[in-house]
């Protein structure tokens, strides 16, 4: 059996125009695959195509080319097996407010033929922290629990793969950090997740590995630790007791914060933190504090989508 959770071939979807739009093409050739076990991140910018490209995983929309390998089930040959072994947690809230959370999964688990007698009701109502809410009507719930729920929803089949379509959209800080060390534990137990989010701190320190789409193409595939490594800056900050006029290695940039701290940014391949400090040494400026910023994943994210950084 495939080492890899999910397989992708050449997929490519183009909505079909209509008489107010010109056809769109939302993905236009992705070869992907997400190994067994990972915690992957499934980064882009809006319009990028990633819903797109959940929904074909889910069984929603259909591809137009290209082939779809899930759990070892292609899924044109084996459709029901492919869509069983995933599980989404969309980003809305689609949940019917007449429906108590301990019904709701129970509804979902039969609309995935689980047995009554193998339905994880009672387990996965504590794993989401939602038991003294069993029999609470939906529309009660706050708008943390309700998104607690769908993350219950989507685990009632017990799928091999979870999908987390922007989980922590909305959310407080406390929320997240349940939903986060419920994720771990789901991935502990050999659950391999698949997460799209714009908060990029978040999958900088839970992804192992990351896919950034940009306008229908792949633009990235590689380990967290090798996309952060490919960016060439660093930042030297330092705070000093006066200012004074520095002459800098050639490439290094100046810049004053607003706190009166300053900001050299370098090329790590080609000059040293030390080169910076000898520079302002010479200038006879006192320093008071040091710090070195390294490129986080927004940095690489703006980096290969060529947007401009948000204000």
């Amino acid at each position: 059996m495939s080492q890899n959770a999910i397989e992708l071939r050449g997929l490519k979807k183009t909505y079909a125009a209509t008489k107010k739009t010109e056809a769109k093409t939302a993905l236009s050739g992705i070869d992907l695959d997400i190994p067994r076990g990972a915690i992957f991140g499934l980064l882009g910018p809006n319009g990028a195509g990633k819903s797109t490209l959940i929904n074909i995983l889910a069984g929603l929309v259909k591809k137009s080319a290209g082939s779809v390998n899930i759990w070892g089930f292609d899924q044109d040959e084996n459709p029901r097996q492919s869509r069983a072994a995933i599980g989404v947690m969309p980003q809305e809230l689609n949940l019917d407010p007449f429906f108590t959370p301990g019904a709701s999964l129970d509804m979902q688990a039969g609309l995935y033929g689980v047995p009554k007698a193998l339905r994880r009701t009672d387990e996965i109502l504590r794993l989401i922290g939602l038991e003294d809410k069993a029999n609470a009507y939906a529309r009660s719930l706050s708008g943390g629990m309700r998104r607690r729920l769908l993350l219950g929803k989507a685990l009632v089949h017990s799928p091999q793969i979870l999908v987390l379509d922007e989980p922590t959209a909305g959310v407080d800080i406390g929320l997240r950090q349940m939903l986060w060390d419920n994720v771990r534990q789901l991935n502990a137990d050999g659950m391999t997740v698949i997460l799209t989010t714009h908060y990029l701190e978040e999958a900088q320190e839970m992804c192992d590995q990351i896919a950034i789409i940009h306008e229908g193409a792949l633009r990235a595939l590689d380990t967290t630790a090798n996309l952060l490594s490919k960016l060439d800056t660093k930042t030297l900050v330092v705070e000093t007791e006066s200012a004074a006029k520095i002459s800098l290695p050639a490439g290094v940039t100046q810049s004053q914060r607003t706190d009166g701290t300053l900001a050299f940014s370098y090329s790590r391949s080609s000059t040293s933190p030390g080169d910076i400090l000898d520079a302002l040494r010479r200038a006879d400026v006192k320093i008071l504090d040091i710090q070195t910023e390294q490129p986080d994943l927004q940095d690489v994210f703006l980096e290969i989508t060529k947007q401009p950084e948000l204000p």
